[in-house]
């Protein structure tokens, strides 16, 4: 088993224009030097804050976005140069699931226009076999069979997000990026489409980027994940060793901010000082230094480098 998908330094910074001529007057560093594989049937969590650049990450991967400098492999060979009709054979293997289930689907196309509309265009099916698969599809997700003839607003988010999912699974992928996919449901909701995403991973042997803020959810779900903070990031960790072993002071902070199962077990509450920095104008050395108790003036001059402390076991501090 090896890497599916590795990045390697990867940047993602977006101008800012201004001024009478439109002119780029500065960059939003959304993504800033990032490396990391992803194992061939596994699911790699990114776990942060808003803005800490989760969503722009999954999406370069896939190269949704381009990015400013770094290098995606997919199976070793890279895709980050490649034309639009070289990478044509990767888009069918990676898909991505939104975050919102409202503004990611056609209003004016129906669930079977939704889905016939990208096997067709990859030529995977047609006639009577595309029927089947669009059937097929529309079962697997646990919607009915004549849930293909209505239109999105005919159905609840949980739903939507599950048409949402088919429409990843029609191409039949091996690489799925899943930004944030139950953020935007309700919590009673959440749970049921987590679980219809884990009983297809099974059976498609799924390979997933999950993209989330919400820990449990990926303690629960992902097999590695990653912290990120400002576009960095400060851990990557096995989430069965999250709650024992993490040891970087951004973690420990999300870990203590997590809902308690027993209300009987009172911990400290770690409140962070401050707020996130701008990453317009990102300050130098560690960008949690600022609100970090345990950050020395190197932390502040200086960024740490991300050192592997073991097997799948990444740090970027200098105290801990």
């Amino acid at each position: 088993m090896g890497a599916l998908v590795e990045v390697r330094s990867l940047v993602k910074h977006f101008p800012v224009r201004g001024g009478v001529l439109n002119r780029v007057i500065g960059r939003v560093h959304a993504v800033n030097d990032v490396s990391f594989q992803v194992q061939r049937g596994e699911v790699l969590g990114v776990v942060g804050e808003s803005g800490c650049g989760k969503s722009t990450l999954g999406k370069c991967v896939i190269r949704l976005q381009e990015p400013t400098a770094g290098e995606v492999l997919y199976e070793g060979r890279p895709i980050t140069g490649l034309s639009h009709s070289e990478l044509m054979p990767y888009r069918r293997k990676m898909q991505i699931i939104f975050q919102d289930p409202y503004s990611s689907l056609n209003p004016r196309m129906t669930v079977r226009a939704i889905l016939k509309e990208v096997l067709t265009f990859h030529r995977l099916a047609s006639g009577a076999a595309l029927e089947e698969r669009i059937r097929s599809l529309i079962e697997k997700v646990g919607l009915r069979p004549e849930a293909a003839d209505k239109f999105p607003h005919e159905f609840s988010g949980g739903q939507r997000q599950r048409i949402g999912i088919a429409r990843a699974l029609a191409l039949d992928p091996e690489f799925l990026v899943a930004d944030e996919p139950v953020s935007a449901l309700d919590v009673s909701i959440q749970a049921q489409v987590l679980n219809l995403m884990m009983d297809l991973r099974e059976e498609f042997g799924l390979t997933m980027l999950f993209v989330s803020h919400d820990l449990k959810v990926v303690e629960h779900f992902c097999d590695r994940v990653i912290v990120m903070y400002l576009g960095h990031i400060m851990e990557e960790i096995a989430c069965e060793d999250l709650q024992e072993r993490s040891i970087h002071p951004y973690t420990r902070a999300l870990l203590g901010a997590n809902p308690i199962n027993d209300p009987d077990e009172r911990r400290p509450l770690t409140v962070l000082e401050g707020d996130v920095p701008s990453p317009y104008d990102p300050p130098k050395g560690c960008p949690f230094a600022g609100r970090c108790s345990i950050a020395s003036d190197r932390c502040r001059s200086e960024m740490p480098p991300l050192e592997t402390r073991s097997d799948s076991w990444r740090v970027a501090c200098f105290e801990v």
